[in-house]
C-alpha cells in the first residue's frame, strides 16, 4: 500500500511538472525548432485543431452527403461542373464543398480534373446505418448549441428526448406507432454493425431459441436467424414496437421462426422458453435503477442457467475512449437518461441481480460494441 501511494504521489508530480511543461509558450517554441520534438508538436497542435474544427467537419460530412455528391459518384467519376448542377449548387460555394470533402477524404481527385470517392466517402456509401445516424445527429445538434445550459439544466427537455419517445416518458406501452416509427428505423438501420459484432463474439450453433429484449424492429434478431438458420427467435419490446417486428418478420418470409411478443420488459413476466438472451444496446439507455428492474425482471423469468448477452458500447475501453466517455455520455445526457458504463460497472450490476459466469468477450472491433456473456442464478445458488 506504501509503495502504491509513493507511486501514484511520484506520478502526480510528474504530471503537474508536464502540465506547467506544456502551458509555457517559451517550450511551444523550442519543441516545433528541435528537429526530435518538431513532429510531436506539430501532432499535438493538429489534434488539437481538430477538436476546436470538428463541428465543421461534421457540417461538411452532412452536407456531402445530403447534397447527393457521394451518390452521385458511386456510379463513378465526375466533373465538378456535372456534379453541382446535380447538387443543385452555385459554382462557388459549390467548389468549397468539394474542396472541404476533398480535405476530409470524402472525395478526391482523379484523372482529367474529375472527382471520385475519397476511402471514406466510399464506406459510407456502403454503409446506410452511418449515413442514418449522421442525418439524425442533426437533433443532437440543436440540443447542444448551449452544451453548459445543457448540461446545468433538467434532464428530459430536448429534441433527443422528444425523438427517443419512450426516454422519461411514465407509461412507454402506451406508446403509438407515430412515436415509435422514427427511433425504431432508425436502430434497424444502424443494426448490422452491431449484430456482426455480437455474432462474431459469441456462437449461436448449441442454442435452440434466442430472446432479443429490447428488440425493435427485430433487425438483430433477424440478422441472427440467417446466421444460424436452425434458431428460432422471439424479439420483446413495447407493444408497438412488436408490431412492427412481427410485421417485418412476416413479410421477410420468416415469419415460421420469429416471432414478436409486446411488454414492458421491467415488470412483465417474460417468455421463459429461450436458453439464450440477448440485450443490444438497451442497458446503457437507461439509469442504473432502471437497470437493476430490467435485469432483476430478466432474471425471474428465465430458466436456471440460460445464457444473457450484453452488447453495446462502454466506457474506458481501450480504442474507443471516446466513443464511450465522450459522445455516449453527452447524447446520453441530452436523450434524458442512460450512461455508459465500464465492462467492470456492467458486471456489478449483473452480479448484483444475480447473474453468474460473467465474462468479458474478445470483439473486433470496440467502437461498435463490447460483448459481455453471463448465466442465470443456477438451482444450486
Amino acid at each position: 500500500m506504501i509503495a502504491y501511494w509513493q507511486h501514484s504521489r511520484l506520478r502526480d508530480r510528474l504530471h503537474a511538472w508536464r502540465d506547467r511543461l506544456l502551458a509555457d509558450p517559451r517550450f511551444h517554441r523550442i519543441a516545433t525548432r528541435f528537429p526530435l520534438t518538431r513532429p510531436v508538436a506539430r501532432k499535438r497542435s493538429a489534434e488539437l485543431f481538430d477538436l476546436c474544427a470538428g463541428f465543421i467537419y461534421s457540417q461538411v460530412l452532412l452536407a456531402t452527403l445530403r447534397s447527393g455528391l457521394l451518390d452521385a459518384l458511386a456510379k463513378g467519376p465526375q466533373e465538378a461542373e456535372k456534379l453541382l448542377q446535380a447538387a443543385d449548387l452555385q459554382p462557388e460555394p459549390g467548389q468549397r464543398l468539394i474542396d472541404a470533402a476533398v480535405a476530409l477524404r470524402l472525395l478526391e481527385h482523379r484523372s482529367k480534373g474529375r472527382y471520385g470517392l475519397g476511402d471514406l466517402g466510399a464506406v459510407l456509401v456502403a454503409a446506410p446505418g452511418i449515413r442514418a445516424m449522421i442525418e439524425h445527429h442533426s437533433v443532437l445538434y440543436r440540443d447542444l448549441e448551449d452544451p453548459l445550459m445543457l448540461l446545468r439544466g433538467d434532464r428530459g427537455d430536448t429534441g433527443l428526448a422528444r425523438y427517443w419517445g419512450y426516454a422519461g416518458n411514465p407509461q412507454p406501452d402506451q406508446l403509438g406507432a407515430e412515436s415509435v416509427a422514427p427511433y425504431s428505423s432508425l436502430m434497424a438501420a444502424s443494426q448490422p454493425m452491431v449484430a456482426t459484432e455480437v455474432l462474431d463474439a459469441y456462437s449461436l450453433r448449441s442454442y435452440r431459441v434466442l430472446m432479443d429484449v429490447g428488440g425493435g424492429d427485430g433487425a438483430f434478431l433477424m440478422a441472427a436467424a440467417d446466421r444460424w438458420p436452425h434458431l428460432r427467435g422471439i424479439s420483446v419490446d413495447l407493444p408497438a414496437v412488436a408490431e412492427r417486428a412481427q410485421q417485418h418478420f412476416t413479410e421477410s418470409g420468416r415469419g415460421d421462426r420469429l416471432s414478436a411478443c409486446g411488454a414492458d420488459f421491467f415488470r412483465d413476466p417474460l417468455p421463459g422458453e429461450a436458453d439464450i438472451v440477448t440485450l443490444v444496446r438497451i442497458l446503457h439507455d437507461h439509469d442504473d435503477e432502471d437497470v437493476r428492474q430490467l435485469l432483476g425482471n430478466l432474471q425471474r423469468s428465465l430458466r436456471p442457467g440460460t445464457t444473457v448477452l450484453v452488447a453495446e458500447p462502454m466506457a474506458g475501453v481501450r480504442g474507443a475512449e471516446r466513443v464511450g466517455d465522450a459522445y455516449f455520455g453527452i447524447y446520453l445526457h441530452a436523450m434524458g437518461r442512460g450512461r455508459p458504463r465500464t465492462p467492470a460497472e456492467n458486471r456489478e450490476l449483473l452480479e448484483a441481480s444475480g447473474f453468474e459466469s460473467i465474462r468479458l468477450l474478445p470483439g473486433r472491433n470496440p467502437l461498435f460494441a463490447r460483448v459481455i456473456a453471463a448465466k442465470s442464478r443456477s438451482l444450486s445458488v
